[in-house]
């Protein structure tokens, strides 16, 4: 009889494309790991791994057994939410994917959520678009906070959060002004620390500086925004933020907030479900889409 323990196994495995981390992950040592997978594919009577010195991927087979295991955890997750709620309370952990720039605002989550469906616990986690879409594939993530441009056709339609803009944060010694706004041109004419180009915001970034035909000085590269902002303490480049992000700082005496303008540039960020979600899911879309209406 397949159990649902041997379908977390085999997600996480997929997860970690590894047998160590996949075992660690799910609390048991790697033999114990290996030999629950190998009574699975005796069960089964297929292979399910390839195997070589590594793991090599999942055969065939293995990827049908994967795809249903994937169904049948969120199958069993959603059976033990919607059971709660028939008693009059939605509960469970809540994990979301969030993107780096929308962090500020996903702050406000669990205060929300708690004011509604104290019961619920919410999960942040800082991941790429990318990352999000995967890990909502997988079964890892519940939903996400993302941009709205390119979610998968398989997933709802995004819940419209908000419109992120942009604002320069540099040191007041390279500023082009004390106040008022600066030009993309003038922020790609100073020191910028940016996001990795793999990830969306900076892309966005590139491509706004493409557009007036800019190129700019970047003098560093992080996938955090905390490590993008240390040059700008340190009063030696600047960085680009969203204008959510920059009402949760604090910004010191000798740091300029200057919106960026020429072109006047947003894009929508969105929340963003399967179809079919969990209980919890479901409550989280009603307290954000209160807090969009209002």
């Amino acid at each position: 009889m397949i159990e649902l323990r041997d379908m977390q196994l085999l997600v996480a495995l997929a997860r970690h494309k590894h047998f160590a981390r996949a075992a660690a992950d799910c609390g048991i040592s790697q033999p114990a790991f290996s030999m629950r997978i190998r009574n699975l594919e005796t069960e089964m009577d297929t292979a399910i791994v390839r195997r070589g010195n590594r793991f090599e991927g999942f055969t065939e087979e293995g990827e049908v057994i994967l795809r249903w295991g994937r169904k049948m955890l969120e199958d069993a997750k959603a059976m033990g939410q919607e059971v709660g709620s028939v008693r009059g309370a939605v509960s469970g952990t809540l994990t979301i994917g969030v993107v780096p720039t929308a962090l500020a605002y996903a702050a406000q989550i669990p205060a929300l959520l708690r004011a509604e469906y104290p019961d619920v616990v919410p999960r942040i986690l800082s991941a790429t678009s990318l990352q999000i879409f995967q890990g909502m594939e997988d079964g890892t993530l519940d939903a996400g906070v993302t941009y709205g441009e390119g979610v998968p056709p398989d997933m709802e339609a995004p819940l419209p959060l908000y419109q992120e803009r942009y604002v320069l944060l540099v040191p007041a010694a390279l500023a082009p002004r004390a106040e008022g706004a600066a030009t993309w041109a003038e922020a790609a004419a100073v020191p910028l620390t940016l996001l990795e180009p793999g990830m969306q915001n900076r892309r966005i970034l590139n491509g706004v500086f493409a557009g007036i035909g800019a190129e700019p000085q970047v003098v560093m590269e992080s996938n955090t925004f905390t490590a993008c902002l240390a040059p700008v303490v340190e009063g030696v480049a600047a960085t680009i933020v969203p204008e959510a992000l920059v009402e949760a700082l604090w910004l010191g005496e000798e740091t300029r907030a200057l919106p960026l303008t020429k072109p006047e540039e947003s894009k929508a960020i969105c929340l963003v479900t399967r179809s079919g979600s969990l209980a919890t899911v479901a409550a989280l879309k009603r307290v954000l889409g209160a807090v969009e209406a209002q």
